[in-house]
């Protein structure tokens, strides 16, 4: 008989789907220039595709207003690495254009130009899902799936992507290359049991992605990876879109808000019983 734990990694065929950050307002202030950057992805997707040549690699944009695609292997020639090259060539110039049309886009909303504009990470990770569930959905074959400043108001949405990736069983790693930590990404990776990794020196990113993230889920059993050490789990009001210490949960829909409401703005559910002003109480603290 074959156990579950082995049937479910019975298939050394590994599915990534890489979120790149395009925010032009946090590489402007980056200390690793997006153009190295980018180009220690490249070194890191071709390594994975040497790894087992059934590996599938998909590359998602996250710009300011707007996400896509920007590079699939499955669309390589099956020559080898020329193809692949030649394919990242156009991948390279999908990315170029994809952040000018982001900034075009993010220019004319007015609400979203400003220097602490956070990226669409809800909308890359939904796209990334539904490529991994179509993956699935296909029948062709089943590869283990791998998966700036955080948006508040995108709070429900990032959530219920990585409840649907745990659901899944489809961990969210996280390569932090900005001087703050995320939470989003923290709760993500924890969450869902990815890795969460700020490397120390960014002249050796290809080393830590290599080392790190290259790595199938099968081979994760056998080696010691980094552990994230104090995930902040802050969660957003649904009243202000801000981050939180303490506040009132409605007891029906779960929903969460900084101050103390009559009436539930998510479900309509109504608060017959008064509740003390939590700015008003003394710090427990103390």
């Amino acid at each position: 008989m074959t156990s579950a734990h082995s049937k479910l990694y019975s298939n050394d065929v590994s599915l990534v789907v890489v979120v790149v950050d395009t925010n032009p307002f946090f590489w402007a202030a980056a200390a690793l220039p997006f153009a190295d950057f980018f180009a220690n992805l490249v070194h890191f997707v071709n390594s994975l595709l040497l790894l087992n040549h059934l590996n599938r690699v998909v590359v998602i944009a996250a710009g300011v207003s707007s996400c896509a695609y920007i590079f699939d292997s499955s669309d390589a020639s099956p020559a080898g690495g020329v193809g692949v090259t030649a394919t990242f060539d156009k991948a390279s110039r999908k990315v170029e254009e994809f952040i000018a049309q982001d900034a075009r886009a993010t220019a004319g909303n007015g609400s979203v130009a400003s220097a602490n504009a956070a990226s669409l990470l809800s909308g890359a990770l939904s796209l990334a899902l539904c490529y991994i569930q179509r993956i699935f959905r296909s029948g062709t074959r089943h590869p283990q799936p791998r998966g700036s400043p955080d948006g508040p108001e995108q709070y429900v949405a990032v959530m219920n992507s990585i409840f649907s990736a745990q659901r899944s069983m489809v961990p969210i790693d996280s390569c932090i290359v900005g001087t703050q930590d995320s939470a989003f990404l923290q709760q993500a990776s924890y969450i869902t049991g990815g890795v969460y990794l700020k490397p120390q020196e960014l002249n050796g990113l290809f080393q830590y992605l290599a080392a790190v993230f290259a790595t199938d889920l099968h081979s994760r059993t056998f080696l010691r990876l980094p552990k994230t050490l104090g995930v902040d789990f802050r969660a957003s009001c649904f009243c202000h879109k801000k981050t939180i210490d303490m506040g009132y949960v409605c007891s029906v829909c779960l929903s969460i808000f900084c101050k103390n409401q009559k009436k539930c703005s998510t479900c309509g559910s109504e608060f017959s019983r008064v509740m003390p002003d939590l700015n008003s109480m003394p710090d427990q603290s103390k």
